[in-house]
C-alpha cells in the first residue's frame, strides 16, 4: 500500500462534543450489518453509543479536517476492550483502519496487555481483526467475541512509552 493512500488523516484524542458526529458515523458503518441481522434500529444504534461514550478511552479520526470516525480502548481488569471501531463509509477501504489498528496494537503490545473486542457475524471487519492476531473466543447468533493476547515486546521510538492504561493516548496519525 503505497503511503499516499494514508494522507491526509490523524488521530486525536476524544472530547464531549464530538459524540454527535461519533453517533451517525455508527450508524452510517454499521446499518448494513445490522440490517442483515434483523436488529437494525433508527434510535437504538444511536443510542447506545451514547450510553456508553467515554472520551477519556476515545479517539477520534480526523480526515480532511472532519471527523470521519473513532475508536476506542477501555482497560478493564485483565485486558484492554477494543470497542467503538467506526469509519465513515467515504473513507473506508484506504488503509486508515488498518493504520489506526496496527497503532493501538503497538501499543498494547508493548504494555504487555491483551485486547478483546466483538464484532457482528458476518461483518467485513472480522478480516481486518483476524490479519491483526485477533482468533474467535466466543459466539452468539448476533457476536463473534475475539481475543489478542500481547505479542512479544519490541522496543520502538515512542511505543514503549504510550501506555493503553492512561488518558489521552491518542497520537496524530500519517503526516499531511
Amino acid at each position: 500500500m503505497s503511503t499516499s493512500t494514508l494522507q491526509g488523516w490523524r488521530l486525536r484524542p476524544a472530547t464531549s462534543e464530538d459524540v454527535e458526529p461519533i453517533v451517525e458515523i455508527r450508524a452510517s458503518a454499521m446499518r448494513l450489518d445490522l440490517e442483515r441481522l434483523g436488529r437494525y434500529d433508527e434510535h437504538r444504534v444511536r443510542q447506545r453509543l451514547r450510553d456508553a461514550y467515554v472520551p477519556e478511552h476515545t479517539s477520534v479520526v480526523e480526515a480532511g479536517g472532519a471527523v470521519a470516525g473513532c475508536v476506542a480502548l477501555r482497560p478493564s481488569e485483565d485486558c484492554c476492550w477494543l470497542e467503538h471501531f467506526y469509519l465513515a463509509p467515504e473513507v473506508q477501504g484506504r488503509g486508515i483502519g488498518t493504520a489506526v489498528l496496527a497503532g493501538l496494537l503497538a501499543r498494547t503490545d508493548a504494555e504487555g496487555v491483551t485486547v478483546r473486542l466483538n464484532v457482528l457475524q458476518g461483518s467485513a471487519a472480522r478480516g481486518l481483526y483476524e490479519r491483526h492476531g485477533f482468533a474467535p473466543e466466543r459466539e452468539d447468533p448476533v457476536d463473534v467475541f475475539m481475543v489478542r493476547p500481547p505479542r512479544a515486546r519490541t522496543r520502538t521510538a515512542g511505543v514503549a512509552d504510550a501506555s493503553p492504561r492512561r488518558t489521552g493516548w491518542a497520537e496524530p496519525g500519517p503526516a499531511r
